[in-house]
């Protein structure tokens, strides 16, 4: 196994506070993606010296108990676990995380509640959120929360309409108590060295760990990524306002088409009196059930959701994990050496 890179001082300075919250060598988070964030790859980034995260996806209770046993077979390390909030068995999920001992938690997926907030921490765990905007990245510090992850639209999957390099100037000069994490388009260590220097505590990256050897994602899924350029992974179309889309973005493919014809076809439904508004909406939003998984594991690449944010053009190969991040190690601290130059 590849030694542990070790880290400069300069760059240790810069995210020792990351660091220390997540109990890592290295402050680099793995992405939770749905399917593909499993004990395999999720324990080879904390043994690596990352901070890898599960998704629970649309986990009950104990199938999210059996992965995290399962994980910790596979490594020693920490790791945290990404929970839903509108997961219907949210409050079960919380408690099989306290009862395994989970030390973090990512609460994703809209708003949390302050009763799933204070559940966690009288559990022993720290409650990492999600914040899209300064006045609700202040409101998740006063309700308590241990740290926050800034993500941009440049992510994959669901997104936001604001850049990670906006929100990162529009919350770290006003959030100090807490640790903040940025997500969104980071696939070079230069880049997270530039948030570091921002204020950041460290980095959270999905796209770039796809093609990790230890990723059981299928090896068509990983192809795609490979041949992949950033203006490839764009945002699901929305046609008609009064049929709201959640943009995910995604490789461009057969199923991103005919989402745009299903749209078309159910506004030209409605218009002719044929369904109601509400049949039409959830016509859309069932459109893509099941559709990553058919892409991610069963290798449907065409008419599954292949979601990549757009630092898929910077995924050239299949690597091991470790690799990956020791190639953004070094690059961050290259980057570093050349500022400390000049």
């Amino acid at each position: 196994m590849t030694e542990k890179l070790k880290v400069s001082t300069d760059l240790q300075k810069l995210w020792q506070r990351g660091c220390d919250f997540l109990g890592v060598p290295y402050a680099i988070m793995g992405g939770a993606m749905t399917w593909v964030s499993e004990r395999s790859l999720v324990s080879a980034i904390s043994n690596a010296g990352g901070f890898g995260v599960l998704a629970s996806g649309s986990m009950n209770p104990d199938l999210l108990r059996a992965e995290i046993q399962g994980t910790k077979e596979l490594t020693k390390q920490p790791f945290g676990v990404n929970l839903i909030t509108l997961s219907p068995h949210l409050m079960g999920l919380i408690d099989v995380c306290i009862e395994e001992k989970i030390k973090h938690v990512v609460l994703a997926g809209g708003l949390p509640s302050g009763e799933s907030i204070q559940r966690l921490k009288d559990g022993g765990c720290k409650v990492i959120c999600f914040a899209p905007a300064l006045v609700l990245a202040k409101k998740l510090v006063r309700m308590g929360v241990d740290a926050l992850v800034l993500e941009g639209m440049e992510a994959g999957g669901h997104i936001g309409p604001v850049t990670t390099s906006v929100l990162a100037q529009e919350i770290l000069p006003h959030i100090r108590e807490i640790p903040v994490f940025i997500a969104g388009g980071i696939g070079r260590g230069e880049a997270m060295l530039s948030y570091l220097e921002m204020g950041a505590a460290g980095c959270q990256l999905g796209t770039r760990f796809v093609c990790a050897t230890e990723c059981v994602a299928h090896p068509k899924f990983k192809t795609a990524f490979i041949r992949s350029s950033a203006r490839d992974a764009m945002p699901s179309v929305q046609l008609d306002v009064r049929f709201p889309v959640i943009p995910v973005r995604a490789i461009v493919n057969e199923a991103s088409k005919e989402f745009a014809r299903t749209q078309q076809c159910v506004v030209e439904r409605f218009s002719r009196g044929e369904i109601t508004q509400q049949e039409g909406q959830l016509e859309i939003e069932h459109f893509w059930a099941g559709a990553l998984r058919r892409a991610a594991i069963d290798g449907d690449i065409e008419f599954g959701s292949v979601m990549a944010g757009q630092s898929v053009g910077m995924v050239t190969k299949e690597q091991p994990t470790i690799e990956i991040i020791q190639e953004l190690i070094a690059q961050a601290e290259t980057a570093l050496e050349g500022r400390l130059i000049a």
